[in-house]
């Protein structure tokens, strides 16, 4: 297949770059537009009321790239529209968005989520959109941040264990549906995950994520600060986030054409 990738981390993330080179490896065709710094918790906003700027950049990946100092889904629409008819590219066969660093699991974090929203952008357009995400304990995540975005040997067979997963999935979740059929696929992997961790079909848990920032210092500012939100979702049903806590790989599908449909 023919793919665009982006993600919310930003274009120098290495998540991007592992799963960058298992798709590589596995025969698909990329090209990459991803943000030029990080735009996590962003959604699939637009940058409206500003320009934004599209570079085209060598970052070793062996694909057109380009670096693009706007949201995720500002990068999936310009590449669509412009930069790829305009380097004789041509039309991908379907956006991939990832891999997250952190997991995108529940209603409270999916509509939040950069990451699906480059995925959304791309469903937008009429093509088939996957987003990949990977779950990180907390301390993990800290480190991952604390020494400047260097993995710990464990991180780093986990993600490429999750990399070569995403490879395999891809086409297998994408199947023989309309390229207009408004449909996200959001996986989520554990930590760790290996060659023989289980792939679970998941429906978004029902998380209410309150309180994300704390109380205004002495100049009166709030700052973030993250938690993950309480779980309401009915007993015996099996979520994102109980397949990734259990250490298995989740994939849900998001139906926007389920929305605002009549019950009968």
């Amino acid at each position: 297949m023919r793919l665009l990738l982006t993600n919310d981390d930003g274009i120098d993330c290495l998540f991007l770059y592992r799963l960058g080179a298992a798709l590589s490896a596995a025969g698909h065709e990329l090209a990459v537009a991803a943000p030029r710094r990080e735009q996590s918790w962003i959604g699939s906003a637009k940058s409206r009321h500003r320009s934004v700027q599209a570079t085209a950049i060598d970052k070793g990946l062996g694909c057109p790239t380009w670096s693009i100092d706007g949201t995720p889904s500002d990068c999936v629409a310009i590449a669509l529209s412009h930069l790829l008819p305009d380097s004789g590219w041509g039309r991908p066969d379907a956006v991939v968005s990832g891999i997250n660093v952190g997991f995108n699991v529940s209603l409270g974090f999916i509509l939040a989520s950069g990451t699906i929203g480059g995925a959304w952008e791309g469903a937008v357009h009429g093509l088939p959109a996957i987003a990949f995400s990977q779950e990180l304990p907390q301390e993990t995540f800290s480190a991952w941040h604390e020494s400047g975005q260097t993995p710990t040997p464990e991180l780093s067979a986990t993600l490429e264990q999750s990399a070569a997963h995403a490879a395999r999935l891809l086409p297998l979740c994408f199947g023989p549906q309309a390229s207009s059929a408004w449909i996200v696929h959001n996986v989520n992997f554990p930590f760790p995950c290996t060659p023989e961790t289980e792939l679970r079909r998941t429906i978004p848990a029902r998380v209410q994520v309150a309180g994300l920032f704390g109380p205004a210092d002495a100049d009166g500012h709030h700052h973030f600060e993250f938690n993950r939100g309480e779980d309401q979702s009915p007993l015996g049903t099996l979520t994102d986030r109980a397949a990734v806590a259990a250490g298995q790989i989740s994939h849900t599908i998001l139906d926007y054409t389920a929305l605002g449909q009549i019950a009968e």
